[in-house]
C-alpha cells in the first residue's frame, strides 16, 4: 500500500470526472436503462415479490390462441367478432368493472367491405352487423366505463373506425409507449398534445377513472393524480415498475368469457371484475410482443384466472420469457399509478455526481493499492452498492448501477496506467536502485511511506552504525585467499542480513568494516532502537558463528561496533557521472571514532549519549565514560548497551552497578574508592580492569586542581 500524493489526488479526481462524464453521456444513455433491467432482475431473484393476483386492481381479458381455436371464432375474421365482444363487455360492465380499456384497435368494420358478393358489395349485405356492438359501446361509454385505444403517428396512425368513435363519444386515448434507443420499453408517456392541449394516455386515463380523480397536467410535463406526484425523470413519462413481473395480473381467456355469457353466469363476472380496471388485448406468441425491463429476469403474460365455462386448455402454464404481450405494459402502468408505485429515477446531475464519486473512490484505491488489491476493492464496493441499489429498488427508487460500476472500472484501469507511466516511476527507480542494498520489507516500507530519497541530498535524523573486526589483518595473513573470501562472505552476509532485517541500509563495505545507517533511505522514527538491537544481534551472531561455523573455526573473531545518532546529509552524492547513495556529517565521523574507542575499554559496542537517549527505556545501559575523540574538542558521554530492558543477566547487573559506583567516585576525585569498586569486577569486565589501573595511577599521583573526568583518546 502506498500513500497518495497531491499529484495522485489531482489525477484521481480528473480521471473520475472523465470516466463519470463519459459513462453518463448521451451516447451511453442506454446504460441507464440497463440499470433498470438489472435491478428488476435482481429484485425478482432476491426478493421474489410474489403477490396474490386477487389483490391486483387490474385484470386482462386476453384474445389469445385459445380464442382463435374455439368456436365460433375459429376460422372467422376478427371483424366478425364484434357482436360477441360487445356481449362480453356488457357482462363485464354489469359485473361491476370500474373501467374497460381497449388495447386492440378495430380499424374497420365488415360493414365497410367492398368485396363483391353477388350483385352487391359484402358490406352492403352485412349492413347492421355491428349495431349491437356499437350499442354496447355507447351504453358502457355513457356510464364512464369505456376507453378505446388509438396509435398516434404522423405517418401511419391507427384509430378505431369512425362509427366506434362516435359510439363512445370520442373517449379514445393513445396507446403509444416510450421506446428507448435499444428498443426496450421502460417508460410510459403520460400525455400527448392534441390540438394544443395535453390529453392523458390510455393508462393515465384508466387510472384516473378508477380513482375517480382528475389528472393534473403541467406545461413542463409534470403530472399528478389524486395527490400522487407522478415521478418523471424523463419529462412527461412514468418509469414503469414491473414489481411482480406480470405474474400478479389475473388473465381471462376471451373464449371462456364468451362461453360464460352463453351460460348466463352473472355471479362469475361479478366475482372476477367488480372494482377492477379491465384491459382487453391480444395475448399471442408472435404478435404485439414487447421488450421491457423484465427482459433479463423473464416476464409473464399474466396468471390464468379461474374458468367459468370452458375447461382449461392443455399447455396453458405460463413460462417466463424475455418479451411480454403489449397489454401487460399498460397493465403495469395502470397499477403503478393506482398504487403510487412508479419508479423514481435520479436526475442527470445526481446520477453524474454519484458516478463520479464512485469512480473517484476506486481511482484513489487504485492509487493506494496494487492492481490486484484495487480490483478487490472495486469488486467489494460494487457488491455493496448492488445491495444498496436493490434495497432502494424494492422501495421503487432506481439508483444508477451500471454507470458507477463501469465508470469506476474504467477509472481503475486508467489510474493503473497512470501509475505505471507516471506516478510509479520514482517507485520503480527506487526499487531498482536499492534492490541490492536493502531488505525487501524495508523497500516496501519506504514505498508505503511515500518519502523517497532526494536527489542531491537531504537532512535526516539517522543512527550511524560502524563495525570492524578486531586484529583481522594478522588473522588474514594466516589464510589462503579462498579461505579469506569464504570467511568474509559468510561474515558480511550474516551481519548484513541482521542490519537489513532491522531496517538498516548498508552504505559500504571497507574491507572487513561495515558502514550502515538507520533512518534512511527508509524513514524510521525508531532508527536508534533498531540500530542498537541490530548491534546486539550482530554481537550474538558472531559468537554463534565462531562456535559452530567451519569457516570461523580456530579464528575467534571479534568485532567492535560504534553507534551515533544525529542529523546527517543523505542522498545521491558523487560526481556528475557516477554517484552513490551515502551519508555525510559529523554524526558519521563520531560513530567511526566510537567504533575505534571500544579498544580502549575492551568493549564490543559503544554508543553515544544521543543514541542512548533516543532509545528511551528499551535497553539496559551502563555509562562507560566521557571521552574526547580525535578531531573533536567537545567531550562525549559514551554508553554500552547490555541487553533489552529486563533481559540483562545477574552478572551484567552486578558489573553495571559496581562500574557505576566506581565511575561516580572517579568523577568525585575519590580515586582510591574508585579503584576498589572497579577491582571488584575487574576479573570479569575488561572496562573495569582498565579503569582500575587508571584510578590506581591517579591515587599515587593526584591530578591538578583543574582536572576534568574526560578521557582524551589519542588514536582512532
Amino acid at each position: 500500500m502506498r500513500r497518495l500524493g497531491g499529484r495522485d489526488i489531482v489525477a484521481a479526481i480528473l480521471i473520475a470526472l472523465l470516466a463519470g462524464a463519459i459513462f453518463t453521456s448521451r451516447p451511453l444513455q442506454t446504460l441507464q436503462g440497463l440499470s433498470l433491467d438489472i435491478l428488476t432482475a435482481l429484485r425478482g431473484k432476491v426478493v421474489g415479490e410474489r403477490r396474490d393476483p386477487a389483490t391486483s386492481p387490474v385484470v386482462v381479458v386476453a384474445i389469445d390462441g385459445e380464442t382463435y381455436e374455439t368456436p365460433p371464432f375459429k376460422g372467422s375474421p376478427t371483424q366478425t367478432w364484434t357482436r360477441e365482444i360487445g356481449r362480453v363487455l356488457g357482462s363485464i360492465s354489469d359485473g361491476g368493472a370500474k373501467v374497460i380499456g381497449f388495447d386492440v384497435i378495430f380499424k374497420n368494420s365488415i360493414e365497410q367491405s367492398e368485396i363483391p358478393f353477388g350483385d352487391a358489395p359484402l358490406g352492403a349485405r352485412m349492413r347492421g352487423f355491428d349495431r349491437d356492438y356499437l350499442i354496447a359501446l355507447r351504453q358502457i361509454s355513457d356510464n364512464g366505463k369505456l376507453v378505446l385505444g388509438e396509435i398516434l403517428s404522423n405517418d401511419h396512425p391507427e384509430v378505431p373506425y369512425r362509427a366506434q368513435r362516435l359510439a363512445v363519444r370520442n373517449n379514445v386515448r393513445a396507446l403509444n409507449v416510450h421506446t428507448d434507443a435499444d428498443d426496450v420499453i421502460r417508460r410510459m408517456p403520460l400525455s400527448f398534445s392534441i390540438e394544443g392541449k395535453p390529453v392523458p394516455t390510455m393508462a393515465v386515463e384508466l387510472a384516473a377513472r378508477a380513482l375517480d380523480a382528475k389528472v393534473e397536467m403541467a406545461p413542463s410535463g409534470a403530472a399528478g393524480l389524486s395527490g400522487y406526484a407522478i415521478p418523471s425523470t424523463v419529462p412527461n413519462t412514468l418509469t414503469l415498475n414491473f414489481r411482480g413481473l406480470s405474474r400478479d395480473v389475473p388473465t381471462f381467456s376471451f373464449a371462456d368469457l364468451r362461453a360464460c355469457v352463453e351460460k348466463g353466469d352473472r355471479d362469475f363476472f361479478r366475482r372476477a371484475f367488480e372494482g377492477k380496471v379491465v384491459l382487453l388485448g391480444t395475448v399471442l406468441n408472435f404478435e404485439d410482443r414487447k421488450l421491457t425491463s423484465m427482459r433479463l429476469s423473464g416476464g409473464h403474460d399474466g396468471t390464468p384466472s379461474a374458468r367459468c365455462a370452458l375447461p382449461a386448455a392443455a399447455g396453458t402454464a405460463q413460462k417466463a420469457r424475455s418479451d411480454v404481450a403489449g397489454v401487460f405494459v399498460h397493465a403495469a402502468a395502470v397499477r403503478n399509478l393506482i398504487e403510487r408505485d412508479g419508479v423514481t429515477e435520479l436526475g442527470f446531475p445526481s446520477r453524474t455526481l454519484l458516478t463520479i464519486a464512485f469512480a473517484a473512490v476506486i481511482a484513489c484505491a487504485a492509487g493506494v493499492f496494487a492492481p490486484s488489491g484495487a480490483l478487490i476493492a472495486w469488486l467489494g464496493l460494487t457488491a455493496v452498492w448492488v445491495v444498496v441499489a436493490v434495497w432502494a429498488f424494492v422501495h421503487a427508487l432506481a439508483l444508477p448501477l451500471t454507470e458507477p460500476a463501469l465508470a469506476s472500472l474504467a477509472a481503475l484501469a486508467i489510474m493503473i496506467g497512470y501509475r505505471f507511466v507516471l506516478a510509479d516511476r520514482d517507485e520503480r527507480f527506487l526499487r531498482k536502485s536499492f534492490a541490492f542494498y536493502l531488505a525487501p520489507e524495508v523497500i516496501e516500507t519506504m514505498v508505503a511511506s511515500g518519502k523517497m530519497p532526494a536527489l542531491g541530498g537531504e537532512m535526516r535524523n539517522v543512527t550511524m552504525f560502524f563495525s570492524d573486526l578486531s586484529g583481522f589483518s594478522s588473522i588474514a595473513e594466516t589464510m589462503t585467499p579462498v579461505e579469506l573470501v569464504t570467511l568474509m562472505n559468510e561474515y558480511l552476509s550474516a551481519m548484513t542480513d541482521i542490519i537489513e532485517g532491522h531496517g538498516g541500509y548498508v552504505d559500504k563495505y571497507i574491507g572487513d568494516s561495515i558502514v550502515a545507517m538507520f533512518g534512511a533511505p527508509a524513514d524510521d522514527p525508531a532508527h536508534a532502537r533498531n540500530a542498537v538491537r541490530a548491534a546486539l544481534k550482530c554481537h550474538d551472531t558472531l559468537a554463534e558463528l565462531n562456535e559452530g561455523h567451519p569457516a570461523f573455526a580456530g579464528h575467534g573473531l571479534s568485532h567492535r561496533i560504534g553507534l551515533n545518532s544525529g542529523e546527517a546529509v543523505v542522498g545521491n552524492i558523487g560526481s556528475r557521472r557516477r554517484f552513490n547513495y551515502t551519508v555525510m556529517s559529523d554524526t558519521v565521523n563520531v560513530a567511526s571514532r566510537l567504533e575505534g574507542a571500544n579498544k580502549y575499554y575492551g568493549t564490543a559496542i559503544m554508543a553515544s549519549e544521543t543514541t542512548m537517549a533516543q532509545t528511551g527505556d528499551s535497553f539496559a545501559w551502563r555509562e562507560l565514560d566521557a571521552i574526547r575523540v580525535q578531531g573533536r574538542g567537545e567531550a562525549i558521554r559514551v554508553f554500552e548497551p547490555l541487553a533489552e530492558t529486563g533481559a540483562e543477566s545477574a552478572e551484567q547487573a552486578k558489573v553495571a552497578a559496581a562500574y557505576a559506583e566506581g565511575l561516580a567516585c572517579w568523577r568525585a576525585r575519590e580515586f582510591a574508592k574508585a579503584a576498589d569498586a572497579f577491582e571488584g569486577v575487574a576479573k570479569i569486565d575488561p572496562a573495569a580492569a582498565r579503569f582500575a589501573k587508571r584510578a590506581n595511577v591517579l591515587t599515587q599521583t593526584p591530578p591538578p586542581p583543574d582536572w576534568t573526568p574526560v578521557n582524551t583518546l589519542e588514536g582512532k
